[in-house]
This record gives structure tokens, sequence and C-alpha cells, in this order.
């Protein structure tokens, strides 16, 4: 089952994919960009040629549009939020668009609540206070972990282990608070959905936490949790869910793929040398983007034999990006034709398209 066990030069098309991506013309972004896990989002607007980008940075979520053409950017920022305060001081954890069939929505996590915006930024459609105790405790109070699952719903993790259910409306605001799972007892560090588009497949979230345990749920009027896949003491701080298979990066550098209903581990592929911080799958041909703390961006290929229930993973390609510590790291489409990359303490975003 361990699949992954031959150098990348010993790969027929070696001198093609050592020269898969090259570097584009970065963007600006108004401020640096947070040490935080995943902190890149991308939504792609095909049918007006362009493609946004949220990086956080402290309070104050940087989004900048930009045009396929590289011609026109345009910046936005959005502040923390209290209810209806005008602004807050309380740190964002994660921005992430949530793609629904009928809507997208920008949702921001902080230490004070969810907000959750339209997809260009402009209007706030709902706020969740996050319950914060009554005397101060040791433990932080903050929301983490975003996905949209299905028609009609977006999950968001709390530090106390919680995974929020909403229930959004094709429009409007009058999204409600369905169902809260508690099988997590460590802060929620990531949540990922079903990404292939599959209607077969049985399971349709997983979440994580800091104790690397990972939680795997079928979505419907109750959630059902299918299966919990124990993480040995590792934080994991990305996930994917593809085809049913868990992609799950560590803070030891590892990525570990599971069959995500029995918890079958398929392969385990010592990625970086230091702690990975995003992962991404493009879901219409298998390619995943892994980025770490080592400075190191790595572009890997699965693929999965439903027949053998079998996956392998391939390595691909790399590219280091010099004396940065890699924060987020996303395709900018679903073929994994482009993607793009945030440091810490970095004002751009930078871009890598196919060769």
């Amino acid at each position: 089952k361990f699949l992954y066990n031959k150098p990348l030069s010993h790969h027929p098309n070696f001198n093609e994919m050592a020269k898969m991506y090259h570097k584009e013309k970065s963007i600006q972004i108004k401020s640096s960009a947070s040490a935080l896990y995943n902190n890149l989002s991308v939504l792609r607007i095909a049918p007006r040629c362009l493609t946004y980008f949220t990086v956080v940075h402290a309070n104050v979520v940087n989004m900048v549009s930009a045009s396929w053409d590289g011609l026109n950017y345009s910046h936005r920022q959005l502040q923390s939020k209290e209810g209806n305060v005008a602004t807050s001081s309380s740190l964002i954890m994660q921005a992430a668009w949530c793609v629904l069939p009928s809507r997208d929505l920008l949702v921001l996590t902080s230490q004070k609540g969810i907000q959750m915006y339209e997809s260009d930024g402009s209007i706030m459609v709902y706020w969740h206070a996050l319950e914060t105790p009554e005397t101060p405790t040791a433990q932080a109070v903050f929301a983490r972990g975003i996905a949209a699952v299905r028609e009609k719903y977006i999950c968001v993790g709390v530090s106390s282990g919680s995974v929020l259910v909403f229930d959004v409306p094709s429009k409007g605001s009058n999204i409600t608070l369905s169902e809260v799972l508690e099988e997590h007892t460590e802060a929620i560090t990531d949540m990922a959905s079903e990404c292939s588009g599959s209607m077969e497949c049985i399971a349709d979230l997983v979440s994580a936490d800091d104790s690397g345990l990972l939680c795997v749920w079928k979505s419907g009027g109750d959630f059902q949790l299918l299966n919990k896949i124990p993480g040995f003491d590792t934080s994991c701080s990305s996930l994917k869910l593809w085809k049913g298979t868990v992609i799950a990066g560590y803070g030891t550098g590892q990525i570990r793929l599971y069959e995500g209903v029995t918890g079958i581990l398929h392969a385990e592929v010592n990625a970086h040398a230091r702690w990975i911080y995003s992962l991404d799958i493009a879901p219409f041909t298998g390619l995943l983007l892994s980025a770490a703390e080592d400075s190191l961006v790595r572009v890997w290929h699965l693929t999965i034999t439903p027949e053998t229930n079998s996956v392998e993973i391939e390595h691909l390609y790399n590219e280091c990006v010099t004396d940065t510590q890699i924060c987020g790291a996303k395709f900018c489409d679903g073929d994994g034709y482009a993607f793009a990359v945030t440091g810490y303490d970095l004002s751009e975003i930078i871009r890598y398209t196919q060769a």
C-alpha cells in the first residue's frame, strides 16, 4: 500500500516536470500575511474573467480581485467585527469562500465570532457570536475551519472542539444554526468537504483538531459520524477530501491518505521537513499541492483505483520560495493549471502557472 518509493529523477517525464510551472507577476496586497494555517483563499469567477484572493493580516482580511489578463486589480479590506460594532481588534483566524450551488459566501472566523459576506465582500449577511466564558480561562476562544457541504450547509469549527452547522438559504440573510457536532475535545484546526462533485461518496465532510483526530461525517438533516481516525498526538493543520479519500497534512511534515469511511491508511509520505500549513487539490486532475514552513511548495499526483481499492501518490514538482515561511497555497482552477502562495510577513501573493 505504501507506494511512494521512487526518486523523482527516475520518472520518465522528469525533465518536463522539472519545469512544470513558472513564476508569474506577483499580486501586491495592502498588509502582510499572518502566520496562520491555510492563509489563502481563492475564488474563480469565470463569467467575469476574474479571480478573487483573500489573505488574513491580524484583524483585517485583504481581498484582491484580479482580472485574468493581469491588467486590472481592485482591493478591499474587511475588518473584524462584533455584531453591529463597526470594527473590532479581535484577531481573524481564517477567511474562506464557501461555494454552494445557489450562492457563494465569504466566511471570516475570529476570536469573537463568525462573519458571512456576499462573495465580493460588499455586504455582511450574517453574524454569529461565539460563547465566551464569564471569567477569563487559559483556553483561547476562536473559530477556525470552514467548509461548504452539499446543497446548503456551511460548517465552522470552534476552539472548544464543536463543529457548528449553518443552514444557508438560496438567498437572503435568514441563515440558521441547525446543529452542533460534539465529537472533538481539542480546538478544530481545519475542515474539508468532498470536492470531486461525485454524489456517490458516502462521506462528505471531514474535521480535524489539534490532537490530529479526524472525524468523518455524512451530511443531512442530522449529520452522522461515520468514522474517527486517531491522530497520535500530532496536530493536523490542513485537510482535503477527494473521491472519498481523506488527505491530511501534519505538524510533522507528513501527508497521510486515508479511506474516509473505513479509516484504512493508504499511504504516508514524509513530504516536508517542517510543519505543513496548507494543502489543496485540483478536483478534475487529482493534483495535490502541499506547502510548509520549510519554504517548499510541492505538487503531487493522486491516482485512485476503485476496483483494487488503492490510492497512489506520486511526486511531480518542487518550488522553493526562498526564506519564506509559507502559510497559504491554493490552486487557482480545478485542473491545477496555476497556483498561488502566501508567506508570513510577505505583502504579496506569488503566482505560478504551468509552462
